[in-house]
């Protein structure tokens, strides 16, 4: 996990500056859109620090993961003049905000406390390991990776619609529509796949504690059907393929197909696959058919895809 961090951090440092070197200069509508969103990021990083300093709790910025992109997006279309494709894009940003906080929010994720809710489980995991043991290495873990990184790499996938202001004049035409036909479907799935896990794994919870039979794939202990069957992570595949279709959105409109706001979408990537790495290395660790289904089954894309 320290190795996947690093990487990301020098990730975060390189793609940014190569790309801002060889990509088209900003103008100053550019400019100011950024800064003001990177401001209300700096302020959501320092909040989500002393948060989880306080309270122990690490898992203050995933309360913001699925609202922030939110307001970046409109944040963007108001500066923008209410732009046609960069309302657009906030109304995708919206679909997918409402429905991952729902998500969120049925977890157990929030608390009218705001400080409390649940604490994403690997975090406490990862503190458990020795070279986290120093208080001091932990606290510059949570403050560079857990609330400056995530809120940096949340601010980088939604920049887009800064590309999109490039081409302010131009109508919505067919690549918008196929886009963000694109990035419902992937919406669509990911609350399919979701609604399996939490189905799953209520009714997986409540025999157990009521003592009444279990299926096979309840007594194996994590899901492996529907989407789940061909693909061990769905709602991590989907989560990935809609932001590069709101990349290429307005990475298509405007012709700039290589541009410098790239940089969220490979940075996002990075970060699932270090996530699902660790994540599978806890459930292999706790379900002994896990490694079974590892070997049966691809990680994010379903095996008609990958031949």
């Amino acid at each position: 996990m320290i190795r996947t961090a690093a990487l990301l951090l020098l990730t975060l440092v390189i793609i940014p500056t190569l790309a801002f070197k060889f990509g088209q200069p900003l103008d100053e509508t550019q400019v100011h859109m950024i800064k003001s969103a990177a401001t209300i990021m700096l302020a959501s990083a320092g909040l989500c620090f002393i948060v989880s300093e306080w309270t122990g709790n690490c898992s203050q910025f995933d309360k913001l993961w699925s609202i922030l992109p939110v307001v970046y997006a409109w944040l963007f279309a108001a500066q923008s003049g209410w732009d046609d494709r960069m309302v657009l894009m906030a109304v995708l940003a919206s679909a997918w905000g409402i429905r991952l906080t729902y998500n969120f929010a049925r977890r157990g994720g929030y608390s009218w406390k705001f400080w409390e809710g649940e604490e994403d489980y690997r975090w406490e995991v990862l503190r458990r390991r020795k070279e986290f043991q120093n208080k001091w290495v932990w606290r510059l873990f949570n403050l560079f990776f857990i609330s400056l990184y995530q809120n940096t790499l949340v601010l980088l996938f939604t920049l887009p619609p800064v590309i999109a202001w490039q081409v302010k004049d131009k109508p919505l035409g067919i690549p918008d529509a196929l886009f963000a036909g694109l990035f419902l479907l992937l919406v669509i799935i990911e609350t399919i796949a979701d609604q399996q896990q939490w189905k799953f794994q209520t009714s997986k919870y409540r025999k157990r504690d009521s003592g009444e039979p279990m299926t096979e794939e309840e007594k194996q202990g994590f899901v492996s059907s529907g989407l789940w069957s061909k693909m061990r992570h769905p709602n991590y595949a989907a989560e990935q393929g809609l932001w590069i279709c709101f990349y290429l959105l307005a990475a298509v409109a405007s012709g700039n197909y290589v541009n410098w706001s790239i940089a969220g979408c490979i940075l996002l990537l990075l970060l699932f696959w270090g996530s699902s790495n660790f994540s599978e290395e806890i459930s292999a660790g706790k379900y002994p058919a896990y490694k079974a289904y590892q070997q049966r089954t691809p990680r994010f894309l379903p095996k008609l895809l990958r031949k």
